[in-house]
């Protein structure tokens, strides 16, 4: 007769579960930094495809679809990789250095499934933000046969994306306790805009 050596959760022990591997890594405080991060990339980067494709004159709006859909796909799936193969890498080197310090196999003990827990966490945040952000951005594009208007189109999208910005800044003023909430989303509003100023600048030339 084998003894069952997997131990199973209900639904309350699994989150208390999930809570003591955030309270021995703080995984909710490095997904957040990572999701900001990423969303952030993933807003400046598709703005960059709407004014790509406005400044050359596109119109038919199933070009920039394809263009953010094959973009949000990438940065999504480099985020995920990224993030899994670095996280690995210093979930292990600090494991290492603690079983050396205890003299330890940390491999089963809390420490060593929070940080497996904290890499997948990591991963799908910093995949699913980048792709989420720019999908929301191409909301008004999905939308264009009801529109009726190419340009108006653009306009809604571009305008999704600053508003997406400033956001991102008032939830970054958020996580760091700041007071001035409001400066930290004219900040990264300002980069929306410096993209968009850049863009233009260059189309007219």
């Amino acid at each position: 007769m084998k003894n069952n050596h997997h131990k199973r959760f209900s639904l309350p022990e699994f989150l208390e579960e999930i809570q003591n591997y955030n309270q021995i890594i703080g995984i909710a405080e490095i997904a957040r930094r990572y999701f900001a991060m990423n969303a952030f990339d993933g807003v400046l980067t598709t703005i960059g495809v709407l004014a790509g494709n406005y400044l050359a004159g596109v119109r038919d709006l199933s070009i920039p679809i394809q263009t953010g859909i094959a973009t949000s796909i990438a940065m999504g799936i480099s985020g995920l990789w990224g993030a899994y193969l670095t996280e690995t890498a210093e979930r292990r080197r600090e494991l290492s250095e603690l079983e050396k310090i205890s003299l330890i196999d940390q491999s089963d003990t809390s420490i060593g499934r929070a940080s497996r827990f904290a890499v997948i966490v990591v991963s799908f945040v910093d995949g699913f933000a980048p792709a989420l952000a720019a999908l929301i951005v191409l909301v008004p594009l999905f939308l264009g046969p009801m529109i009726a208007n190419p340009l108006l189109s653009y306009a809604l999208a571009g305008g999704i994306a600053l508003v997406g910005l400033f956001g991102l800044g008032i939830f970054l003023g958020i996580v760091s306790e700041e007071k001035n909430l409001f400066g930290y989303g004219i900040k990264t509003l300002l980069a929306g805009l410096l993209a968009i100023a850049i863009n233009f600048l260059l189309g007219a030339h």
